[in-house]
């Protein structure tokens, strides 16, 4: 009997939860067959079979959170020596004989992570894409190539995959496109549920029976990913003593500088320049002058970030994600706004990979495109803050000399671990991004 373990696929991952089972007790499966989709914190996955056999039992259901490396099935393999399910690796896919080589002992582990798939909630689910072949080639074999998810969604609708335009890399068709195509065709609006930013999730708990909905009342079942983000946004509340504070910032300058070069900007670079770029570019001078803001508490010590790497959040058909700008103080304006640009894109598109979603040291959240003038973000755990940019406003205010003028204001709301720091700290960085913010002009550069 062989048994199938949850995959390790990262030191910052380590719960998953069983989303679906793709086989059933009973079933013949083919070494590499898919046999359940996994969804952590992270990003979702397809665990394969580490052998050919047949399903005997299956040790976690659907919705269940486990640890990295639990047992999850049992397989029985013909003329199994060894009880250890090694895990495939990517020198374990099928190759040729020649390519193949022994290994030295077995892993401990089952199933492959696949980076370039279409997401499911903050950084998703799919199949796929086909490697080592031409941009053109990789179109078409990539459209006749879906994931389990694809084809179980088709086949439920009577969808004729041929007839849906992939958006995935490649041209591949994900889920999320023969949904649109099913939405479009039947003209049924979808409910989907809002998800926010999470780092590591564990099992929400369960706090009382469920209680059967009014007349007036629909109860909407959690989705795995929505119960993560409970729970996630429930261990940073809980665990972490958060204070709030907020800095008004006079941005017409910035707004000025904008103006008079967002469609050069747009010709010469290939990207359009917001606002966002240069607050970011701000946070991250702010956050080496202040390194108490770029950390984490680690129970009798605080572990301070040599890296500056700023997640920002963005809005997403699933709710929201949060890509990670890697080095961000190393960039320029124009190098943030094409690197924002491009992650902003990929997450609308659900083709961010794991590595792009992890190592974030601090939040940038910009709730200003929703309207708001004022918000209280929750800490992105295990972060020590997270920052929004508020709307911009034009309201008159008192400047030099007490004159009365009309200014655009912005702020900046600030929720920070009171372990980590104090207000003298927090204050100090959120004054930091205001002075920087306040300075630039018309001679500002952006490269």
């Amino acid at each position: 009997m062989l048994t199938v373990e949850l995959p390790h696929v990262g030191e910052s991952v380590t719960e998953g939860t069983i989303e679906k089972w793709l086989k059933a007790v009973g079933d013949t499966v083919e070494k590499y067959d898919p046999l359940v989709e996994v969804v952590t914190d992270k990003v979702s996955m397809e665990v394969p079979a580490p052998a050919s056999g047949t399903i005997t039992k299956l040790l976690v259901e659907e919705g269940q959170t486990v640890p990295m490396g639990s047992a999850i099935a049992e397989l029985e393999v013909e003329g199994l020596v060894s009880e250890t399910a090694p895990m495939p690796t990517r020198t374990q896919m099928p190759v040729s004989p020649e390519q193949s080589k022994p290994m030295d002992k077995p892993i401990d582990t089952t199933g492959v992570l696949l980076k370039n798939v279409t997401n499911v909630g903050p950084t998703g689910s799919g199949g796929p894409i086909t490697q080592g072949i031409t941009s053109s080639e990789g179109t078409a074999q990539a459209k006749q190539r879906y994931s389990p998810a694809v084809m179980r969604l088709a086949e439920e609708h009577s969808v004729d995959l041929t007839q849906v335009s992939g958006t995935g890399m490649n041209g591949r068709v994900t889920r999320k496109d023969v949904q649109a195509f099913i939405d479009s065709s039947v003209s049924a609006p979808s409910v989907t549920v809002p998800s926010e930013p999470i780092a590591q999730a564990k099992s929400a708990p369960v706090l009382s029976p469920a209680a059967e909905p009014g007349a007036d009342e629909e109860r909407v079942p959690l989705s795995v990913v929505r119960r993560m983000i409970a729970a996630r946004m429930a261990e940073s509340v809980s665990q972490i003593p958060s204070a709030w504070s907020i800095t008004e910032i006079d941005v017409t300058g910035l707004v000025r500088l904008r103006e008079s070069i967002k469609e050069s900007f747009q010709q010469r670079e290939g990207v359009p320049i917001t606002y966002l770029p240069f607050v970011v570019k701000a946070v991250a001078e702010a956050l080496r002058e202040n390194p108490l803001l770029n950390s984490s508490w680690d129970g009798d010590a605080i572990l301070l970030k040599k890296r500056i790497n700023i997640g920002m959040a963005v809005a997403a058909p699933n709710g929201l994600v949060v890509p990670v700008i890697r080095d961000a103080y190393s960039l320029s304006v124009a190098g943030l706004a094409a690197r924002m640009d491009d992650l902003a894109r990929r997450a609308r598109q659900g083709s961010l990979s794991l590595e792009e979603v992890q190592g974030g040291t601090f939040t940038v959240n910009n709730t200003g495109a929703l309207g708001t003038t004022v918000s209280q973000p929750i800490i992105n755990f295990p972060q020590a803050a997270i920052m929004t940019t508020e709307a911009i406003v034009k309201r008159p205010v008192v400047v030099a000399g007490d004159a009365i003028a009309v200014r655009s204001m912005m702020n900046i709301c600030l929720t920070f671990d009171h372990r980590i720091m104090d207000g003298a700290e927090a204050s100090a960085f959120a004054m930091g991004v205001k002075r920087r913010l306040e300075a630039i002009g018309p001679e500002t550069g952006v490269n």
